[in-house]
């Protein structure tokens, strides 16, 4: 039997497909033709903090082709696994390239974002100049660009994946099972490579909803069969997708309860809390008037601090009353204009006034299978936004949901709405345009009318019922606090007056085009527009060209006379920044340092800083600011090594410590313990030099010796000493204790690390002269790599198989 030839139109088939990813790519270019055209860079607080903490580990990667796997540099050395990470022979870099056209990282991601939104609402069936529509609202929301602004890079590139993740299981379900395999594999494998966890889990339950809603079905036709093979077959994606990056994953898994996330050493023997603090974990939580900020950005006032207008009420009141040319300029640049629930805020999370219009008609005409999964994909995504604000939902949430109180910044959880909303806008759409009740149409666009430019009327007209009163106005003179609340409620009714004329004229475009007044694809056109318009002028406020900035690194990492001083040194030895020391990264882009920036510090650290150490430094500083400098009261950070201390940028601002340990040492009297808690506060109070804490119930009893330590080579991963012992015992080293992957020699021979004053390592050495090697060779690592690689090049051959064979003449994939 013959085969039907594929007959390709192309005007059909390709034109508009072609045409889409064209103007997505144009879209990026455009806002970002600084990033594109002149080489500058958006300027990333939490990425210039990135490359201080990873700087050793870039140059040793450059200079040797090795991986450092262990960030010496930082919190007096951590693991390498959630700073700087690279497995020899991964491709996932290079297939960034490919699939956004080169377009520079990280503004790469918001245009696969839209390819990837637009691949899931065609696989729904959805016609190609709505998807367009629905692909942009998603990429281009206000969320992503504030959080590109900040730095959080792997977050976006997180989010952008996941319509591609759903599109693979949704074409599977509806038995495209090579294509669908493909695409949900390759969208998984990249997602893990960027490692953002929070959005990770987000995208499970994103699929879980999903899933539900596909088993409801299943239950109503009974085709069990079916869905088991595609269940089967989506497990053996996300195999080789957890294979692509088994290392990373491996690493983190066995790092995890060594992190801040894992749980408390300290505290009652019978307890063993984990993860994090409720307080701590829901800070950010969104009120949940705040929410509408999706439809009425500056409902509270936009960002923590933003620019009034040229003769706004403040600037007014600020003139009036005699303050400065120069202090009214700055304080009107900076206004205080957010009055919500969280501490500070980047700026509004926007959905598009548009989008959320279309998805009040998404849950008129939506098919009810798609409505009640985006549709509970949206309600959860805002519960969990509420944090604290919803305390009985989302503290049983955090106390019971495996992982889930791991994680904090809840508000992060809009990205799940920020997702379904535009899913379920543009279904509803390409249902509208296939009913034929005119009475229904009219009906309905009326009621996703009022209910949404409706309620945008209602706060322009009755503005008034709001106070616009923030907590930092009690910092403020009534007269200024005042101003300010006038003009975060002009922000408000400026910003209601926007939504309400975008969404008239959508309507207007969609009343038109269901009339036959104008073409579908012509007022899917202007509707792209307007949403262009409306995400494009409220997100140049938050990222904008000023943000661009040619290389920000060399000014922020501009060395410094401090810098000079320390770095003629050349022996090992840590460095104390005393400038927000446990918050800033910046001392390690040259320094070995007792600080650093990273959201997942080793926990014992953690404890040591939060115990120990701050507490220490606050002494010490109180003692100087009044001429004694207490050096031999540093007891924590002496055994730390920390050799100078830097309060400023100036050569006379740094400060030698004379009583630092060194690099290891023989202490004269070994204090057994046998509980955390006890040897914690024996560090807090002990000289460090002639005393050491074991405890005895996990590493026996070690005995003392004596003698003298030498560095005498050293890598990020490997150090060896030269060690004279008078008489074996017991050797400290000023090196972080992690009980996965150290592993000792002494002479070539095997040996034991302990873990001695609660987080340093130690070494039982013999009498006479020995030398003492301590490498990182963690197995999650090294028996890993392998794999990857293997599993990467099987997923690109399965991508372009599947692609290849979707075109395949006569393919009957069902």
């Amino acid at each position: 039997m013959k085969r039907e030839k594929m007959q390709i139109d192309f005007k059909k088939d390709i034109l508009p497909h072609l045409g889409g990813i064209v103007l997505f790519y144009l879209v990026v270019l455009l806002y970002f033709s600084p990033v594109v055209f002149d080489g500058k860079i958006i300027f990333q607080y939490d990425i210039l903090q990135w490359e201080g903490a990873s700087k050793e580990i870039l140059d040793y990667r450059a200079a040797t082709g090795e991986e450092a796997l262990w960030a010496s540099r930082m919190f007096s050395g951590m693991p390498a696994y959630l700073v700087s990470f690279e497995v020899p022979g991964d491709i996932t870099n290079a297939l960034t390239k490919i699939i956004t056209l080169g377009l520079p990282h990280p503004v790469n991601s918001l245009f696969f974002g839209m390819v990837a939104m637009y691949i899931l609402l065609l696989s729904f069936k959805v016609r190609p100049e709505f998807s367009i529509l629905g692909a942009i609202a998603f990429a281009f929301n206000t969320f992503h660009l504030i959080s590109l602004d900040a730095g959080h890079n792997a977050k976006i590139w997180a989010i952008c994946l996941i319509p591609l993740i759903l599109a693979g299981i949704h074409l599977t379900f509806q038995r495209k099972f090579l294509l669908g395999l493909a695409l949900f594999a390759f969208g998984m494998m990249l997602q893990l490579k960027f490692n953002h966890l929070q959005i990770t889990y987000y995208t499970v339950l994103i699929v879980v909803i999903y899933g539900i809603g596909e088993l409801v079905h299943v239950y109503r036709t009974k085709l069990f069969g079916h869905f088991a093979k595609a269940l089967g077959i989506l497990v053996i994606g996300l195999i080789l997708a957890v294979g692509a990056n088994l290392s990373r994953f491996m690493t983190v898994l066995e790092y995890s309860p060594y992190s801040t996330r894992g749980p408390s050493n300290l505290g009652s023997a019978n307890v063993s809390s984990s993860g994090l603090d409720k307080d701590y974990a829901f800070n950010w939580s969104q009120g949940k008037l705040e929410t509408l900020t999706l439809l009425v950005p500056y409902l509270y006032g936009g960002g923590s601090t933003e620019a009034l207008p040229e003769n706004s009420r403040t600037e007014q009141a600020l003139r009036s009353n005699g303050i400065d040319a120069a202090q009214t300029r700055d304080f009107v640049k900076n206004a205080r204009t957010y009055w919500g629930d969280q501490p500070g805020t980047g700026g509004p999370i926007y959905g598009g006034a548009i989008m959320v219009f279309l998805f009040v008609l998404g849950l008129l005409y939506a098919p009810k299978r798609q409505k009640a999964v985006f549709l509970s994909i949206t309600i959860l995504s805002i519960l969990l936004a509420w944090g604290k604000n919803l305390e009985w939902f989302n503290y049983t949430l955090f106390d019971i949901l495996p992982g889930y109180n791991k994680f904090r910044a809840v508000t992060m959880g809009l990205s799940m709405a920020l997702f379904a909303i535009p899913v379920l806008g543009v279904l509803g759409l390409e249902n509208m345009f296939k009913s034929s009740s005119k009475q229904q149409f009219n009906k309905n666009l009326l009621i996703a009318l009022g209910s949404t430019a409706g309620l945008a009327a209602f706060f322009w007209l009755f503005a008034g019922m709001f106070s616009f009163r923030a907590p930092v106005d009690s910092n403020f003179p009534n007269w200024l606090a005042e101003a300010l609340m006038d003009d975060r409620k002009a922000m408000l009714k400026s910003s209601a007056l926007k939504t309400i004329i975008f969404i008239l004229l959508s309507a207007g475009l969609i009343w038109a085009a269901w009339m036959k007044k104008l073409s579908v694809q012509l007022a899917a056109l202007g509707m792209t527009l307007l949403l262009i318009v409306d995400l494009w002028t409220v997100n140049r406020r938050y990222l904008g060209e000023d943000s661009m900035q040619y290389n920000p690194s060399v000014q922020f990492f501009s060395i410094t006379p401090a810098d000079e001083k320390i770095l003629r040194d050349k022996d090992y030895f840590r460095v104390l920044n005393i400038e927000n020391p446990f918050n800033d990264a910046r001392t390690s882009y040259y320094h070995h340092s007792i600080g650093g920036y990273h959201g997942a510090k080793m926990k014992r650290y953690q404890e040591l800083i939060e115990n120990v150490l701050g507490p220490e430094m606050q002494a010490f500083v109180q003692k100087a600011q009044e001429g004694d400098f207490d050096w031999k009261g540093l007891h924590a950070l002496n055994m730390l090594n920390t050799k100078y201390i830097m309060a400023g940028r100036g050569e006379n601002a740094v400060f030698l410590n004379p009583e630092a340990n060194g690099v290891a040492w023989f202490p004269s009297e070994v204090k057994n313990v046998i509980t955390n808690d006890e040897e914690i506060s024996l560090v807090a109070n002990m000289d460090t030099k002639s005393m050491a804490t074991v405890n005895e119930k996990e590493y026996g009893k070690p005995k003392t010796g004596s003698g003298m330590v030498n560095l005498i080579n050293k890598k990020p991963y490997r150090l060896e000493y030269e060690v004279d012992a008078f008489e074996g015992g017991l050797v400290v080293f000023s090196e972080v204790y992690y009980p996965k992957g150290w592993k000792a020699s002494v002479n070539g021979n095997e040996a034991s690390i302990i873990r001695a004053n609660y987080l340093l390592r130690g070494i039982e050495v013999p009498q006479g002269k020995s030398t003492v090697v301590m490498q990182f060779e963690p197995d999650s690592y090294f028996k890993t790599k392998s794999v990857v690689v293997i599993m990467q090049y099987l997923i690109s051959a399965l991508l372009v198989i599947g692609i290849g064979y979707s075109f395949y003449p006569g393919n009957k994939e069902t």
